[in-house]
């Protein structure tokens, strides 16, 4: 089965096209301010206003106020949203729109009752733990955590053109997820990269 592939914390319109034209699957924003790659409404609408068809959009938070969620499904064409802060099942289900639960793994991380919990969720997005940063940390994580669970799975967590295929033959996920591994500067994506990316994911 062909893996999927999402291309998150994009920032520039351009990126969003060439990822789109390579056949990645999903873009992702951010709207969570620490971020260097953080987006505001008006940033994202540019990004979208030549938004491919068939690419999902997906608007990453971290504890965001309910409010601020809603203004962004409310103005933009979002297709999916992603959690990566401590949010609940029942903060998740309230937007009525497909979620991503991201789960920063551990050695002790139990993912049988994550996902058990999260049974609401489209996926499981595994990253890497580092403390005080919910997300795009860089760092691998050791893949032999990961359990078999009944629901779709999508690794992210310092991948790159030189560990992808490895990550898919052994994760075997239902999508993979890149985010500083294609870019050239944080937020700024590569094109080379991108597309060098996409080739070891078919590889893989």
């Amino acid at each position: 089965m062909r893996t999927r592939v999402k291309i998150c914390g994009i920032t520039r319109r351009q990126d969003a096209e060439f990822a789109a034209e390579m056949g990645a699957d999903a873009i992702g924003l951010v709207f969570y301010p620490p971020s260097p790659r953080a987006v505001t409404i008006a940033k994202a609408k540019e990004i979208l206003s030549q938004s491919p068809l068939f690419t999902s959009v997906v608007a990453l938070f971290v504890n965001a106020e309910p409010e601020d969620v809603n203004n962004c499904i409310n103005a933009l064409p979002i297709d999916v949203l992603q959690f990566h802060g401590e949010e609940s099942p029942e903060y998740c289900e309230q937007f009525n729109k497909p979620y991503l639960k991201a789960l920063r793994m551990q050695e002790n991380t139990d993912l049988i009752a994550f996902s058990e919990r999260y049974s609401s969720a489209t996926a499981i997005l595994l990253d890497s733990f580092q403390a005080g940063i919910p997300g795009g940390t860089g760092q691998v994580f050791d893949w032999s955590l990961i359990n078999k669970v009944d629901k779709s799975i999508i690794l992210a967590g310092g991948l790159t053109v030189d560990n992808v295929a490895s990550a898919i033959q052994q994760v075997q996920p239902y999508a993979v997820d890149v985010s500083g591994g294609v870019e050239e500067s944080k937020g700024i994506k590569s094109n080379m990269k991108i597309s060098a990316f996409m080739q070891e994911v078919a590889n893989g």
